[in-house]
């Protein structure tokens, strides 16, 4: 259904004070509740409507975000803010999911069980759970955390924690889908899910390409030209790497097993070293003397340039 201003909804100003919305609620519910009118569509739409402008209006932080702008009147964020939001309520502000059901519980419980008794009508609660919403939250990890796997403990804005299995591999952007740790659910139903959106910060030498690390090795003239063997780190750990002699800086190596982890399918990537020559700082008489004698001798074309 399409949102309607949630103050319109409930037919009050937006300066109302926290009673006020709570009364003008209260009124519209005993008025418009399944219960009430079993066979009226147009009421159990009209109910839908009051019960998801309660929904926001009720909760002081969700009503600060719809009045600047932050969510729509569908509770959503607008196009622009990035923030968490959530069906859930803030302990020790406003009318919170339990009071929220334990109302209905006390307008309708006499009624209920006369039609239960006589008609075998559902109860309230029945008539008109809703699934709680899904709450929404962006962590940030180090590189080698996604590589590895961390466990966290996320701070949800209205103060909650949520303990957060990161596993191994997870990529930057990928959603971490936490059952039933949303909103509240409405009258018995079931609880929302947290949905945390997973950003990876950059690495100063790593970088990944699917299941592949890619990182750049420095090597020194002496190496390039004579080969050897050096030290590469890798995540977690340092491997030797064999460098042949004429190794050409841009030259790609790949080190077997050394990427990264894919939880589900438990493929594992590669690391690709890309060596690059790095010339002294210095160049002093002895080292220009050499190669000056050796380009008479042996020059050669390195190619198009």
């Amino acid at each position: 259904m399409d949102a309607i201003d949630p103050y319109t909804t409930l037919g009050i100003s937006r300066d109302a004070g926290d009673d006020e919305i709570r009364r003008a609620f209260r009124k519209l519910a005993k008025e418009l509740h399944p219960d009430v009118n079993p066979q009226d569509a147009s009421a159990a739409e009209r109910f839908k409507r009051i019960s998801a402008a309660y929904d926001i209006l009720g909760d002081p932080p969700r009503r600060r975000q719809f009045d600047s702008g932050e969510i729509d009147a569908n509770g959503e964020p607008r196009r622009g803010f990035r923030h968490a939001h959530t069906n859930g309520r803030s302990a020790g502000n406003g009318f919170g999911q339990n009071d929220f059901s334990n109302m209905f519980e006390e307008m309708f419980a006499g009624h209920r069980h006369s039609h239960n008794a006589q008609n075998g009508h559902r109860t309230a609660s029945s008539s008109f759970s809703r699934r709680g919403q899904d709450v929404r939250y962006t962590l940030e990890i180090d590189f080698v955390e996604a590589v590895t796997g961390v466990k966290k403990r996320v701070t949800m804005p209205e103060g909650g924690v949520l303990d957060l299995t990161v596993p191994e591999g997870v990529s930057d952007g990928q959603t971490l889908r936490l059952r039933g740790k949303g909103g509240h659910g409405l009258l018995g139903g079931e609880a929302g899910d947290a949905l945390v959106e997973i950003k990876v910060r950059p690495h100063a030498r790593f970088s990944r390409d699917g299941l592949d690390i890619h990182s750049d090795v420095p090597i020194t003239i002496d190496e390039a030209v004579l080969g050897g063997r050096i030290e590469v780190s890798t995540i977690g750990s340092r491997v030797q790497l064999t460098i042949p002699k004429g190794t050409t800086s841009g030259r790609m190596f790949r080190l077997k097993g050394k990427g990264i982890r894919n939880a589900k399918t438990g493929v594992t990537g590669d690391q690709i070293v890309t060596v690059r020559i790095v010339m002294p700082q210095e160049i002093d008489d002895e080292l220009a003397y050499f190669f000056s004698q050796w380009k008479q001798k042996r020059s050669y074309d390195p190619g198009p340039r």
